[in-house]
């Protein structure tokens, strides 16, 4: 017994002997953390190893050790927003430096296709932005699609500062909310991009999250194996969200709904607690915006894509949410990637602006029925937020 017990405690160190200090992907060169909090920060070293951490804009050195796993973990407090900034993070026998780093606001921009749809996809008025989009204060995250049965610790990714060539391959929508933010806080922003064009909001579900959901089946069976799309519920999630839910951020953005169109009215219950699993799995009620489908003609079910836009109304019922509506920024009813995306994050902004950051003076609310009423055969519809009055 004494002998497999020793040969069982080995082998984490024989495992792990040979291995190097490392950082997550999420955490490197061009980054940028959540101003004015406490972030995670962690990473492998070899098991028991010392770790320190010191960052140039904290006198103190931060000290940690890894575990018998090789894995460590601390907190960060950040300072307010600046930059760009080192952080070094040393071992007995080995260091990484992390460089040119910026504190700010951190966003994620999450969806399916109209949210990954970038500059190279041909958007409206894109071209005209491209002088001011050498912006330093905006930082990227580019996540690979990938999928997953269980939730990963780890994913593929880089950052990237804000340029014409990487602002080219960036959503569109999350380019253009970050840079209004930017604009109008001065503040520098932060954009993960985590989208996959053709998932259905069930893939973006942590598993347990969705095990409270009575109305769901196994798996989402409307998506067709062939079309390459993934469709096992909590697969983007375990995947492309999952190994980002230490990171500190200030909110999220959405653009998804359309791949639900076949089971529309179940789309409100399972959007909500899509949010609410993720602002668990964050720890962090975070605020969450997002956008509602576009008109388009192509869906297979009847009205289908109406329902889908009431049941994300319904959805906004849910404390620190917010809808913007973008039923006039169509410019083909026959595409379902609508190309004038500028606005729609410009939009999104908006809300963010107003709700998120005090800005009261942003307008940002659209036109939304209050009640109708039945007056000598006449039907009389009531509006809130109608600024300027409707035209029919």
């Amino acid at each position: 017994m004494k002998k497999l017990f020793f040969i069982f405690f080995c082998i984490p160190n024989l495992f792990f002997s040979q291995s190097s200090m490392r950082l997550p992907d999420i955490l490197g060169d061009h980054m940028l953390l959540q101003k004015d909090s406490e972030v995670n920060f962690w990473g492998w070293a070899n098991p028991r190893s010392k770790i320190r951490i010191i960052a140039d804009w904290n006198t103190d050195t931060i000290q940690t050790s890894a575990s018998n796993m090789a894995k460590w973990e601390t907190l960060l407090k950040t300072p307010k927003a600046g930059g760009p900034y080192t952080i070094q993070v040393l071992s007995e026998d080995e260091s990484i430096s992390i460089k040119n780093v910026m504190i700010g606001e951190l966003w994620i921009c999450s969806g399916q296709s109209n949210m990954e749809f970038s500059v190279n996809n041909g958007v409206i008025d894109a071209e005209a932005a491209m002088p001011d989009s050498e912006n330093a204060d905006i930082r990227f995250f580019f996540i690979e699609k990938a999928t997953a049965a269980f939730p990963q610790d780890e994913l593929t990714g880089h950052w990237e500062v804000c340029s014409p060539e990487s602002m080219r391959k960036f959503s569109s929508v999350g380019y253009f909310f970050g840079r209004k933010l930017n604009e109008e806080l001065n503040t520098p922003i932060g954009l993960i991009n985590s989208n996959w064009g053709g998932t259905p909001v069930e893939t973006w579900m942590p598993k347990d999250a969705i095990e409270n959901v009575n109305k769901i089946q196994a798996e989402v069976e409307f998506l067709n194996d062939s079309e390459g799309w993934p469709r096992d519920i909590a697969s983007t999630y375990n995947a492309m969200i999952h190994p980002i839910t230490k990171m500190g951020i200030a909110g999220a953005i959405w653009y998804q709904g359309e791949s639900n169109t076949p089971n529309a009215n179940t789309y409100a219950e399972l959007f909500t607690t899509m949010i609410k699993g993720w602002r668990l799995k964050f720890q962090n009620d975070f605020p969450f915006y997002y956008v509602q489908i576009a008109p388009f003609q192509g869906y297979g079910v009847p009205f289908s894509a109406a329902l889908v836009r009431e049941q994300q109304q319904k959805a906004s019922s849910l404390e620190k949410t917010g809808m913007v509506v973008i039923s006039d920024l169509v410019d083909d009813p026959d595409d379902i990637h609508p190309r004038y995306k500028k606005e729609v994050g410009n939009r999104l902004a908006n809300r963010a602006l107003a709700e998120t950051y005090g800005q009261e003076s942003t307008k940002y609310k659209f036109a939304t029925l209050r009640e109708q009423k039945i007056e000598k055969g006449a039907i009389r519809i009531f509006f809130d937020n109608i600024d300027g009055g409707i035209s029919i």
